[in-house]
């Protein structure tokens, strides 16, 4: 005769209750959860990589654009009927510059010489714009219109800060050394300054240890009305630019 089967003791597999059912589902959503939520994480963490990324990248091909229309900047005088007589068209202050240059940034402007001016704007909340005008030069007061608020180009935004620099010479004879300036007026000073700094502060929150998102540093080739008139010219092209 076969022995009985004992279920009192355990001899066979029970089922899981409905408690152990319960917690076990609860364990599993809490590790789903967990997974989830690291998962979401990693994926804003490299959407915010890669947004910097292009911030960056778009604020180094705006930085050398910058750079390269400081550098084509040229001494234009402008003639005037008024006694102080002629003068240099460029004015710098610390956050806006107006100058001519040569290299027009906009889209389908035509060569020749255009009137700049890069402004820094902010409303107050450490969220600034840096924005870029150009038009044509072609009457003799255009420093003296503002520029059409339409009209202004949006070059870099999000900043707290933009400062514009102006390296004067060292002038022995005056015994002043070499230094940057915040302002610059050529009407007085009757030249331009020998380079231009542009620093960019990025928006609070956002900026890099040093604090800077970047230096634009350009020196001006010509920046004496005297240089663009004197030298042999040879070939259509001055000795002293050759």
């Amino acid at each position: 005769m076969k022995p009985t089967p004992d279920f009192s003791s355990g001899g066979m597999a029970r089922g899981f209750t409905l408690v152990e059912v319960m917690i076990t589902l609860t364990i599993l959503g809490f590790i789903l959860l967990m997974i989830f939520g690291v998962f979401r994480l990693g994926l804003s963490a490299w959407e915010k990589g890669e947004t910097l990324k292009d911030d960056q990248q778009r604020a180094r091909i705006t930085s050398q654009l910058i750079a390269r229309q400081v550098k084509s900047i040229v001494p234009y005088k402008i003639k005037t009927r008024k006694a102080e007589g002629d003068y240099l068209a460029f004015e710098g202050k610390a956050r806006s510059v107006k100058f001519v240059s040569t290299l027009p940034l906009k889209v389908g402007q035509s060569q020749g010489f255009v009137y700049v001016i890069y402004e820094f704007q902010n409303n107050g909340k450490g969220d600034g714009t840096l924005l870029l005008y150009e038009q044509r030069v072609l009457n003799r007061d255009f420093m003296k219109d503002p520029p059409k608020e339409d009209a202004g180009i949006l070059l870099m935004e999000r900043l707290q800060e933009v400062r514009f620099e102006y390296y004067r010479e060292e002038d022995a004879q005056k015994n002043e050394a070499g230094e940057w300036v915040e302002e610059w007026n050529a009407q007085e000073i009757r030249e331009l300054p020998r380079a231009m700094r542009i620093t960019v502060v990025s928006k609070k929150g956002e900026k890099s240890e040093e604090g800077a998102l970047l230096t634009i540093l350009a020196s001006l080739p010509a920046y004496r009305y005297e240089e663009m008139r004197t030298g042999s010219v040879v070939g259509g092209i001055p000795s002293r630019l050759r």
